[in-house]
């Protein structure tokens, strides 16, 4: 959804250099209360950052890092959803970490929200262990040298592991988390072996498994996972997702849904 603003309201955010550019776009959510500024071109937040938002469950007061922010999407979108006392948003790429930053101004976020520039792999050096209650993910997909690398690096490097594995996130994950912790993370289903054995390694037992469908009679396509430190082992399989009822007679599952666009 585009927002139209009122004079006075444009006034205010171009006096505060917060207007979208014109190679950005401004979309709303919550009836306009949150605003998300994007480049046109470059990475761009798609359905399942939406989903991994709405599988996490934050307490009142917990402090949140996700790793691998882009424009910021899931702290600002958990902001208005939940009571945690603060997120930080882990970014690597400058261009994406400015986006974030532009994007918790224009939502006056900043004492709740703060972007880290930085390598997430690097943050064993940054914070002490358990530092936070819940470590957030909608990490990149594919295995470097697999599948078709995007000319676009922003949308290559948000796509493809070449900044860190999985493996290297899920260690991370765990080192930030104290005993009983919980990470939350959205993945494509043709790696969720990759995704629940890296998990246990690292101490992160899956305690909540949902497999995604875009359409009824077509194969899942992503699965979101809740893991708890140090806990034991039971797993609940939840009911599946079922995001559009009816069935596609091509078989072909919508665009927002292809992650290698």
């Amino acid at each position: 959804m585009v927002i139209k603003l009122s004079i006075s309201s444009i006034l205010k955010l171009e006096s505060m250099n917060l207007l979208p550019s014109p190679d950005e776009t401004l979309d709303t959510f919550f009836n306009g209360k949150l605003k998300i500024i994007q480049k046109k071109k470059g990475y761009r937040f798609s359905i399942d950052a939406v989903l991994l938002s709405q599988f996490t469950k934050i307490h009142k007061n917990e402090r949140v890092i996700d790793l691998g922010t882009g424009c910021g999407i899931l702290p600002l979108l958990l902001s208005h959803t939940t009571k945690a006392y603060s997120f930080i948003g882990v970014e690597i790429q400058k261009g994406l970490a400015e986006c974030a930053k532009k994007n918790v101004f224009l939502n006056h976020l900043k004492d709740r929200i703060s972007i880290l520039k930085q390598d997430f792999r690097e943050l064993k050096r940054t914070f002490p262990p358990g530092s936070f209650d819940v470590v957030l993910s909608n990490p990149p997909y594919r295995k470097v040298r697999t599948g078709r690398i995007n000319p676009s690096m922003e949308k290559a490097i948000a796509r493809h592991e070449m900044e860190g594995t999985l493996e290297d996130l899920i260690s991370v994950a765990s080192y930030l988390l104290p005993h009983k912790g919980r990470c939350y993370v959205i993945f494509p289903t043709l790696r969720t072996i990759d995704l629940l054995v890296a998990l246990r390694v690292k101490k992160l037992e899956p305690k909540r498994l949902q497999f995604v469908y875009p359409h009824l009679g077509e194969e899942a396509k992503f699965l979101l996972v809740e893991s708890i430190k140090a806990s034991g082992v039971e797993l609940k399989l939840m009911e599946p997702l079922i995001l559009h009822g009816d069935t596609r007679k091509d078989g072909r599952s919508e665009k927002n849904f292809d992650n290698d666009a």
